[in-house]
């Protein structure tokens, strides 16, 4: 007989065969995978733990449970008989051979007394002698003293001083395994049970090669023959970890550890099946679930688990209980161990970090990088573990199995877990670190590779429409990386740990993309109404080039509006329906869900930025003339040269009122309703300073503080945007309501003071925004003159405040002096006309003739003469270019666009808005507050910086201030007539 072992403890146990036959159950019944939780020592005293069904069976007759726990020995004074290759029977020993022998297979007399397990015992230095030299049986043991030199009974042990009797799996009348018999790992099997021709390799498909495992060689053939033939618990367990540190994969050949025990597997098909578990066969381990095609599907997404999940109240349940079968690589069982604090987490971190991953909600995260020694150092030898769900049921505790997906897993040679879910191949069991199976010729030699788990992830899925929080059965997604080794001290391996949530967020997108299509829709048609309206302002019936242009950058700005609008309301409906939820009905989207809402957000910044830019260079290019109503009130006396003669001319009207309104409208050009400084310094506050930025962390906590010592989850994008975007929108409207309501009535408001001044200063003020539509601002002085000394400037106001004289309005008795105006093409080429000269000033120089050398006199010309025009148009002087005062339309005002078109007569619409800021930054607050946002919360999703983002968004801010303050007063000199030396 060799003396060689197997790998597993060779045991026998009683097999039950009043085994009833179980009822079907419905493979999707999520009920049917729940087992109770038992453990070796809920067993009773006439059971024993079943390592196989994780389950307590019933001894035989006349048996009890052995010292262990995991198999069953006969009764005091009974003695074992061999009835099958799968039972044992006990038989009470006769009454003149009371005791049994050591093997537990004769009875004897005893020499002397009994111990208490009903065998022969002797004194202290004598050894207990049952058998003869021959092996017989003797009718009464004797004591001998040991002296080293006693001959054999049957077959020597290892230390050959004593003889045994030889294993029983050998044939009764002989300890010898003679052919056709089969000698594997100490065991005798009768031929043709199974193929010796076994293949030991274990292939390591990231790397393209295999090993012929030694540990394969030696336990491979042995273990899956002592599983078929003996049905040998630990033999079965050491064959299927054998399939296991092959990741599951079945291939072309039938006789490697996958496709063995497959070959048993379906030889149990008859056998009734494991805790009511059609893919649990008797004395297997559950390595598989069915091959059905969808199976995966319907396993995962059918059955809620039957417990709830609930984030506050009363019935608050966050923990996530979870427990593992250990098993050694030999098939033993070790212990049940709850999974936490380090057992799945091979990354090193404290218990209060590690625990917070079974914290339902929590969205966790370890990575880490750990060497080679140090993984082969800690575990020498692969640790494998069945993970399941514990429910807790008071004294009827459930445990729930967690199917697992082996990334790596191989089906004749192709990766199925790698696909679609419908190809899925689901399986049970898993390990950490393999460091056995990669090693050649010998189990003492250094591995040629390792296997480790190297992500390990926990994947929770809400149930659709669920109100009480019911998630379906969590899946357990493994990961393996072949490491060959060639520096095992300077080797290292990336470590991951992950546990995330998910729920189906088919009908939230929807949603989102019904909402971006309906108001997309609206957009279209609103554009059209801006390009229209375009169309008429610019006196232009022609459908050109141009027009489209103009039409798509309309759409620009509405359709950022709109994914503007959708992107904030879902970033906002997330951060409160899954914050302030009680029992869980929404889990956030994942980090690969995340990158279609990223990508809106992306389209809304784009879209703005054009839309910004196009109103920037709108704002630069603007029309603007100030009219000065002053007169001289005397003649004086003034030589002027002119050719050769001279003539007396009235006193020049001062120009200075003219440059003091041409710089404050340079000043208020970049005026806005906001502080943009408060502005970024309140937002941070609130988002570093209070803590609101732990809001957006990927768990369903509402607490803005959080201890150091505590797990930190990642961001949610979605979050960090919503919260972002919906505080920075806060704070900027409660600016503007505070400016608007307060500020500007009791402090100071620019726009009107600007009106005002244009009065005092006898100034008007024509923009016009198109070609045939602008604003204007009626400054004539009701006094008839504004260029006086102190004295009268203050008697003409004290008779403005007691309306002793006229109203400042354009029209008699009124006070209103602000209008929009809709112009004739007529008075249009005509303003065009007087300003021609003036444009061809500011040519290159190979354009201009020798009638514009002198520019100065050339630009003063022009500006008297543009002045006089549009004081005499003022004064309806001209019949054929005259105008109307009217009221604007209620829906005029909403859509943006007049419905009279000026034929004979320009148009006047009153205007109390004071609507020529719109030419301003004030009156585009809207815009620059959206393109702020979207620059601040883009900036913040690419960096997850919030004091970055607010730092680029203030250089940002800066930069286009001075840009538009550069540009608009380049375009002041240009339309004004006004010199640039006298704007400061």
């Amino acid at each position: 007989m060799a003396t060689g072992t197997l790998p597993f403890a060779v045991k026998r146990y009683k097999v039950p065969l009043t085994w009833l036959i179980l009822i079907y159950i419905d493979l999707l019944d999520c009920q049917q995978f729940l087992i109770p939780y038992k453990t070796p020592s809920d067993c009773s005293v006439e059971e024993f733990f079943d390592i196989s069904s994780l389950s307590c069976v019933r001894c035989g007759p006349n048996q009890r449970r052995s010292t262990s726990g995991l198999s069953c020995t006969c009764k005091t004074g009974y003695q074992t008989l061999t009835t099958d290759k799968a039972s044992i029977t006990c038989q009470q020993c006769p009454a003149d051979k009371p005791a049994v022998t050591k093997d537990g297979f004769g009875c004897i007399r005893c020499p002397s007394s009994l111990s208490d397990d009903g065998k022969c015992q002797c004194q202290k230095d004598n050894v207990l002698m049952e058998r003869d030299v021959n092996g017989n049986l003797l009718d009464e043991a004797r004591c001998e003293t040991c002296n080293g030199n006693s001959p054999a009974s049957s077959v020597p042990n290892t230390s050959g001083n004593r003889c045994e009797r030889c294993q029983a799996s050998f044939i009764n009348s002989s300890c010898s395994c003679n052919p056709p018999n089969v000698l594997a790992g100490g065991l005798c099997f009768p031929p043709g049970s199974l193929s010796t021709n076994v293949n030991p390799s274990v292939n390591f498909a990231q790397l393209k090669f295999s090993v012929q495992s030694a540990w394969f060689v030696q336990n491979l053939f042995s273990s899956s023959a002592a599983c078929l033939v003996f049905s040998n618990l630990t033999a079965c367990q050491a064959l299927g970890n054998m399939c296991v540190m092959n990741m599951h994969s079945f291939s072309g050949v039938s006789t490697d550890a996958c496709g063995l025990f497959n070959t048993i597997f379906r030889s149990r098909a008859a056998l009734s099946s494991t805790q009511d578990i059609s893919y649990w066969r008797v004395s297997l381990p559950w390595l598989y679930y069915g091959d059905e095609p969808g199976l995966a599907g319907r396993v995962l997404q059918t059955d809620p688990v039957p417990i709830g999940f609930s984030f506050r109240g009363r019935n608050k349940n966050t923990d996530i209980k979870l427990r593992a079968a250990v098993y050694n690589v030999r098939g033993e069982f070790l212990r049940w161990e709850p999974v936490g604090g380090g057992n799945l987490q091979l990354c090193p971190d404290t218990a209060t970090k590690q625990t917070a991953a079974f914290s339902f909600g929590t969205a966790y995260q370890q990575s880490c990088s750990l060497s080679v020694k140090q993984l082969l150092d800690s575990y020498p030898e692969p640790l494998f573990y069945d993970v399941f769900m514990e429910l807790d049921g008071g004294d009827n505790n459930k445990l729930l199995p967690l199917p697992t997906l082996v990334y790596n897993q191989q089906y004749n040679g192709r990766f199925i877990n790698q696909e679609s879910m419908k190809n899925w191949y689901l399986s049970r069991r898993m390990f950490l670190v393999d460091g056995l199976s990669g090693r050649e010729k010998s189990l003492s030699v250094q591995p040629k590779v390792i296997r480790v788990a190297s992500s390990v992830k926990i994947r929770f899925q809400l149930v659709p429409r669920t109100l009480e929080g019911q998630v379906y059965p969590p899946l357990l997604i493994v990961t393996y990386r072949d490491v060959p080794i060639t520096d095992i001290n300077a080797q290292t391996v990336s470590i991951k740990f992950a546990v995330e949530y998910e729920m189906d967020q088919n009908e939230a997108r929807m949603k989102t993309n019904t909402a971006l299509g309906v108001m997309g829709g609206v957009a279209v048609l609103y554009s059209l109404l801006k390009t229209v309206s375009w169309k008429r302002r610019i006196a232009s019936p022609l459908i050109d080039v141009e027009t489209m242009m103009k039409f798509l950058l309309f759409y620009a700005g509405d359709l950022a509006n709109v994914f503007f609008a959708v992107t904030v309301g879902s970033g906002l409906y997330w951060l409160i329906f899954y914050k302030a939820q009680q029992f869980v009905s929404v889990m956030l989207p994942l980090p690969a869900q995340e990158e279609q809402f990223v990508t809106y957000i992306g389209c809304a910044f784009a879209l703005k930025a054009v839309q910004f830019l196009h109103k920037l260079i709108l704002q630069v290019s603007v029309d603007v003339f100030l009219m000065d109503w002053e007169r001289p009130r005397s003649k004086g006396s003034r030589t002027v040269q002119a050719t050769s003669e001279s003539k007396r001319d009235p006193s020049p009207v001062s120009i200075w009122r003219t440059y003091f309104v041409a710089n404050e409208w340079n000043e208020i050009q970049t005026i806005r309703k906001i502080s943009p400084t408060f502005q970024i310094m309140a937002v941070l506050f609130f988002l570093e300073v209070l803590g609101f930025s732990n809001l957006a962390l990927r768990d369903p906590w509402p607490t803005l503080e959080r201890s150091p010592d505590a797990y930190t989850p990642s961001y949610s994008l979605i979050l960090r945007y919503g919260l972002a975007a919906t505080l920075w929108l806060c704070i900027g409207l409660l600016q503007v309501i505070f400016f608007t309501v307060f500020y500007e009535h009791f402090v100071e408001d620019k726009i009107r003071q600007f009106v005002d001044l244009c009065s005092i200063s006898n100034i008007s003020v024509l923009m016009l925004s198109h070609r045939c539509f602008g604003y204007y601002i009626h400054g004539r002085s009701v006094h008839g003159h504004a260029d006086t000394n102190m004295e009268e400037m203050n008697n003409n106001l004290k008779r403005e405040s007691e309306s002793l004289c006229g109203q400042r309005g354009l029209l008699p008795n009124t006070d209103l002096q602000t209008f929009q105006v809709s112009l004739t093409n007529r008075l249009r080429m005509q303003y065009d006309r007087i300003r021609e000269p003036s444009f061809r000033r500011n040519a290159p120089s190979r354009l201009m003739d020798a009638s514009t050398a002198n520019g100065f006199e050339l630009q003063a010309r022009s500006y008297n003469i543009m002045n006089h025009f549009l004081g005499s148009v003022i004064d309806h002087a001209h019949p054929d270019m005259d105008f109307i005062v009217k009221d604007k339309l209620m829906f005029e005002r909403v859509i943006g666009m007049e419905f009279l078109e000026p034929s004979e007569k320009s148009i006047f619409y009153k205007d109390e808005a004071h609507s020529f800021s719109d030419l301003l930054f004030y009156g585009n607050e809207a815009t620059l507050l959206i393109f702020d946002t979207l620059f601040f919360c883009v900036v913040d999703l690419g960096s997850q910086s919030f004091v970055l983002a607010a730092v680029l968004t203030y250089v940002q801010q800066m930069i286009f201030r001075l840009l538009r303050n550069a540009l608009g007063k380049r375009n002041l000199v240009s339309k004004t007539m006004v010199d640039k030396r006298f704007l400061i």
